[in-house]
């Protein structure tokens, strides 16, 4: 009699979202193109982003000077906008493999880290850019900037510690719970130039000033990040299941010889 085989569940792979990615990606570069040439184009300086004299800051006495800091705003911004919102994904599905153990929300949550720390990056060397022309300094110890960079810290100890475990279970297991503490850190992050006053960093949307013109470049080039971010999710996620319908293919194969 023949030994009855084990049926293996194939992941599910190629979903309508994966087939729309490279029209939504499109979409995004258009945006965040356009949105590129409204900032430096057509809207025009922030006022009162500079100084006139010089001030202390980070430990040194430095003199403001307005370059293109105000242009860097029109990314800088969106970024760790997406940002924010890739880290609330990935603790969402963390919670949700904690819950269920499926190998699919793990899938989700990595790949939403991964696109995380992407525009984590993104938002620090732009915002480096913007200390630099602003402030005349590359780095000091203001309340936003050394939240983010903890921030920052914590995702890529989320990928150290991804790698450091070898069993696939509890590698998925540690990752979650690091992929949680990181959205944690997100309203610290967005709310600490709120909670101390004395932060140098600039709050713009409660000191106001935005005119129509700065509200329409900030909307397209969020919008463009924004379809950017989504098309490289689906598109690694898409790539990380093709791999583990691979797999598991090849699991019922050998079940069957």
């Amino acid at each position: 009699m023949k030994e009855k085989t084990r049926e293996v569940k194939l992941p599910e792979a190629g979903q309508w979202p994966d087939r729309m990615a490279p029209v939504i990606l499109g979409v995004g570069i258009v945006l965040s193109t356009l949105g590129f040439l409204l900032a430096f184009l057509w809207v025009g300086p922030v006022y009162g982003a500079s100084v006139d004299g010089v001030e202390l800051i980070g430990g040194s006495m430095v003199s403001q000077m307005l370059l293109i800091s105000q242009k860097i705003f029109y990314f800088h911004m969106p970024v760790a906008i997406v940002s924010f919102i890739a880290l609330a994904f990935a603790a969402y599905y963390a919670i949700r493999f904690l819950m269920t153990k499926e190998q699919r929300f793990d899938s989700c949550s990595q790949v939403a880290m991964e696109v995380a720390l992407l525009f984590v990056i993104c938002t620090m060397i732009t915002g480096e850019m913007w200390t630099r022309f602003e402030w005349g300094v590359w780095w000091t110890w203001e309340p936003r900037l050394t939240t983010y960079l903890i921030l920052m810290l914590i995702v890529i100890a989320y990928f150290i510690l991804r790698n450091a475990v070898d069993e696939p279970e509890r590698s998925a297991t540690y990752s979650a719970v690091v992929s949680i503490i990181a959205l944690i850190d997100v309203p610290i992050c967005f709310m600490v130039t709120r909670l101390i006053p004395s932060s140098i960093h600039p709050v713009v949307l409660r000191e106001g000033g935005m005119t129509a013109d700065m509200g329409i470049c900030l909307v397209v080039c969020l919008v463009g990040l924004l379809c950017v971010g989504f098309a490289l999710y689906r598109a690694r996620f898409n790539q990380i299941r093709l791999t583990q319908r691979v797999e598991a293919m090849k699991q019922t194969l050998e079940e069957r010889q």
